[in-house]
C-alpha cells in the first residue's frame, strides 16, 4: 500500500488524468456561462423590442397630433406597469416624454448611439452607463414613421443590475456543479489509476526477482485483458528461464568457441557428427543451399570429402587439425583453409567439434600474381641482358671484326641497353605508384595542356609513319588538381601504343570532354584492335597481345599497367573498347570535384 502510494508512475498517470478533468470542467463551465449570458442578453433585447413596438403605437398617435397633455403621465403609468423605462423622442432629438425624468430637464438625445443606429438601420441597441440614473442600462430604440416620414423615436431601457445578479447566481451554480463533477471524476480516476498501476507494480517486483535469479515467484493471472495476458507471459517466461538456466551453463563453452570464429565460416557438430550450428559464411563458402541443416549429418549437408575427414579426425584424436580444400566454382575455384578443434562441455568431456573455414582464395591469387610477376620480370630483363652479353663477348673474341659489323653490334648493344633501361624505369615508376598512391605531387593545371602538349610531341612520329593525329578539346579550360607529369605520361603511353599498332594511313584521335564533375580523356585509333579475351588482361604487368611484335616495337609490357595505376592514384579509372581489325578506344575517367575539394582544403 505505502509502496504503491510512492509510485511515481501512479502519480504521473493520475496527474495527467486530473489535468484533463480540470481543463475539461473549466472549458465546459466557461462555455455554459458564456452561453447563459448571451441567451439572457438576447432575451432582454427581445423583451425591450416588444415593449418598444407597443410604445410606438401610442407615440405615433401623439406625434401626429401632439395635443394630449396627459401623454407624459400615460408614459409614466405604462412604465410602472411593465417595469421598463420608456422614452419618446422627437425627430430632432428633443425628449417629449420620459418615465423616469422630467423631459424639459433632459438634454438632446439625437446623438445617442442607439438613436443613430435606429436612424440608419431601423433599430438601435446600446449598453452603457446612464448619467441620469447612475447605473448601467441596456437601451433599444425604434424609429416612428408615418408614410415614410420620420416623426420621432421610442426608446425602452432596463437596468443591467438585475441581469448581472441573475448571471452571478447562475455562475455560482455552474461552478458548484462543475466542482462536484470534477471531484467525483477525480475519485473515480484515482481508483481506475490504482487498478491499472497495481498489477504493473506486481510485475515489476517479479521482474526484479527474476533479474536476481529467483524464478519461483508467480503472478496472479485472473484478468482477461492485456495485463492478464502479460502476467501469464511473465509466468511462462519464469518457468522457461528456470528450465534453461542449467542448459545455458552447459552450452557456455560451446558458444564461446563458436563466437570466436564467427567472422569466418563456422560449423559445429556433436559427437554423432550432426550439425548443431552453421553460420551464413559457411553456407557461402561450402556452396550449401539454404534449408534446414541443424541435427543433420555433416556428410549430408556437404559432399566435400575433406570436411568429413577432418571432422572425424578431430573426434577420433580429440586434438586440433588443419587441412586445405579446393571448391569448384564455375570459371574460378575457391580455396579454403580449414581449422578444426575439439568441442568440450562444462565438465571437460568431448561434446563434438568446431570447424572454422578461412577463405584464402585472394591470398592464392596474390601468390600467383607474385610468381607470374617474378617470372615475367626475370624473362623481360634476361632477354636484353643475354643479347648484350652475347654481343659484347663476340666483340671481345673477334678482335679483327670489320668496323661496319662492329658498329652494327654496338648499335644493337645500345638498343638493348635502352630497352633494359626502359624496363627498369617503368618497373620503378610502377612500384612507386603502388607504394605511394596517395602521395603524388599535386598542382593546379589545365587538362587541355596535357592533351595538346602530348599530341604535339608525337606529331613528328605520326607524320613519319603517315598516321594522322588529331586533338579535340573544349573551348574553355578544364581545371584539375593532380600530378600533371603523371597524367602526361598516361596519355603518352596510350598514344605511343596507338602509334605502334596503327598501320600507315591510319587515324588517331585524342579527345578531352568535361561533365559537371568528371573529365574524360579518349584515345581512339584505327589500328589492329584487341580480341575480347585479351581486353580484360591488357592492364596487367608484362601482358602483351602480340609478344613478338611488341618486343620488335620496343614495348616493355608495363605501359598500360602504369596508366591504370596513375588513374587509380587520382581516384579515376581506365577502360578499353575495341573491335579486332577496326580499332580501339581507351578512356580515362577522372573526378574533378574531389580534386577541387582537396585544393580548397589545402588552401
Amino acid at each position: 500500500m505505502i509502496r504503491m502510494l510512492r509510485s511515481r508512475f501512479l502519480w504521473k498517470l493520475y496527474a495527467g488524468y486530473t489535468a484533463l478533468i480540470l481543463v475539461a470542467c473549466a472549458v465546459i463551465g466557461l462555455m455554459i456561462g458564456q452561453r447563459v449570458e448571451n441567451d439572457t442578453q438576447r432575451e432582454l433585447q427581445r423583451s425591450l423590442r416588444a415593449q418598444a413596438v407597443f410604445l410606438r403605437e401610442a407615440a405615433t398617435r401623439y406625434l401626429k397630433a401632439p395635443a394630449d397633455p396627459s401623454f407624459q403621465q400615460r408614459v409614466t403609468d405604462l412604465s410602472a406597469e411593465i417595469g421598463t423605462r420608456l422614452t419618446v423622442i422627437a425627430s430632432d432629438g428633443t425628449v417629449i416624454a420620459d418615465s423616469n425624468e422630467d423631459p424639459d430637464s433632459m438634454e438632446n438625445h439625437g446623438h445617442r448611439p442607439e438613436m443613430e443606429a435606429a436612424r440608419s438601420s431601423g433599430e438601435g441597441t446600446a449598453t452603457r452607463f446612464s448619467s441620469t440614473l447612475r447605473m448601467r442600462m441596456m437601451y433599444l430604440a425604434l424609429p416612428v414613421r408615418v408614410d415614410g416620414e420620420l416623426l420621432g423615436y421610442v426608446r425602452t431601457a432596463l437596468p443591467l443590475a438585475v441581469v448581472d445578479e441573475r448571471l452571478q447566481h447562475q455562475r455560482w451554480v455552474i461552478v458548484l456543479v462543475a466542482g462536484l463533477s470534477a471531484l467525483v471524476a477525480l475519485i473515480v480516476g484515482l481508483l481506475l489509476t490504482w487498478h491499472s498501476v497495481k498489477p504493473i507494480e506486481s510485475m515489476t517486483q517479479v521482474a526484479d526477482s527474476m533479474s536476481r535469479g529467483d524464478f519461483q515467484i508467480r503472478l496472479p493471472a485472473t484478468r482477461s485483458d492485456e495485463i492478464g495476458e502479460l502476467a501469464r507471459a511473465l509466468n511462462r517466461m519464469a518457468r522457461g528461464c528456470s528450465e534453461r538456466t542449467e542448459t545455458i551453463n552447459a552450452d557456455h563453452n560451446k558458444l564461446l568457441a563458436i563466437l570466436s570464429g564467427i567472422a569466418e565460416g563456422v560449423i559445429a557438430v556433436n559427437q554423432a557428427e550432426r550439425v548443431v550450428h552453421l553460420n551464413e559464411a559457411a553456407f557461402r563458402l561450402l556452396g550449401i543451399r539454404d534449408g534446414e541443416t541443424l541435427d543433420k549429418p555433416v556428410w549430408e549437408i556437404t559432399h566435400l570429402r575433406e570436411v568429413r575427414e577432418i571432422v572425424r579426425e578431430v573426434l577420433r584424436t580429440q586434438s586440433e587439425a588443419e587441412r586445405s580444400v579446393r571448391v569448384p566454382r564455375g570459371s574460378s575455384d575457391l580455396f579454403i583453409k580449414m581449422h578444426a578443434s575439439p568441442l568440450r562441455d562444462g565438465s571437460g568431456k568431448l561434446a563434438g567439434a568446431v570447424l572454422v573455414l578461412h577463405d584464402v582464395t585472394k591470398l592464392r591469387g596474390l601468390e600467383t600474381v607474385r610468381r607470374e610477376f617474378v617470372a615475367n620480370a626475370s624473362h623481360e630483363l634476361k632477354t636484353p641482358i643475354t643479347a648484350i652479353r652475347g654481343l659484347v663477348e663476340t666483340l671481345i673474341d673477334d678482335r679483327e671484326m670489320a668496323p661496319a659489323q662492329a658498329d652494327r653490334f654496338l648499335r644493337k648493344i645500345k638498343s638493348q641497353s635502352i630497352r633494359l633501361s626502359s624496363i627498369v624505369t617503368d618497373l620503378l615508376a610502377l612500384s612507386r605508384l603502388e607504394a605511394e598512391r596517395t602521395e603524388i605531387e599535386r598542382q593546379d593545371f589545365d587538362l587541355r595542356d596535357v592533351v595538346l602538349d602530348t599530341v604535339k610531341s608525337f606529331k613528328a612520329l605520326g607524320d613519319e609513319r603517315h598516321i594522322t593525329l588529331e586533338a579535340e578539346t573544349p573551348p574553355d579550360s578544364v581545371e584539375f588538381f593532380g600530378d600533371e607529369e603523371g597524367l602526361c605520361q598516361a596519355v603518352s603511353n596510350l598514344l605511343d601504343n596507338a602509334l605502334k599498332y596503327t598501320p600507315e594511313r591510319g587515324h588517331i584521335w585524342v579527345r578531352l570532354k568535361q561533365t559537371n564533375d568528371q573529365a574524360l580523356i579518349e584515345v581512339q585509333d584505327t589500328g589492329l584492335g584487341i580480341e575480347p579475351k585479351d581486353q580484360e588482361r591488357i592492364f596487367e604487368r608484362f601482358y602483351r597481345v602480340d609478344k613478338a611484335r611488341s618486343r620488335e616495337l620496343g614495348g616493355t609490357g608495363l605501359g598500360l599497367s602504369i596508366v591504370k595505376h596513375l588513374c587509380l592514384a587520382h581516384g579515376g579509372s581506365v577502360t578499353v573498347e575495341s573491335t579486332s581489325g577496326v580499332g580501339s578506344t581507351f578512356r580515362i575517367l577522372l573526378p574533378i570535384k574531389a580534386h577541387l575539394s582537396q585544393t580548397s582544403t589545402q588552401s
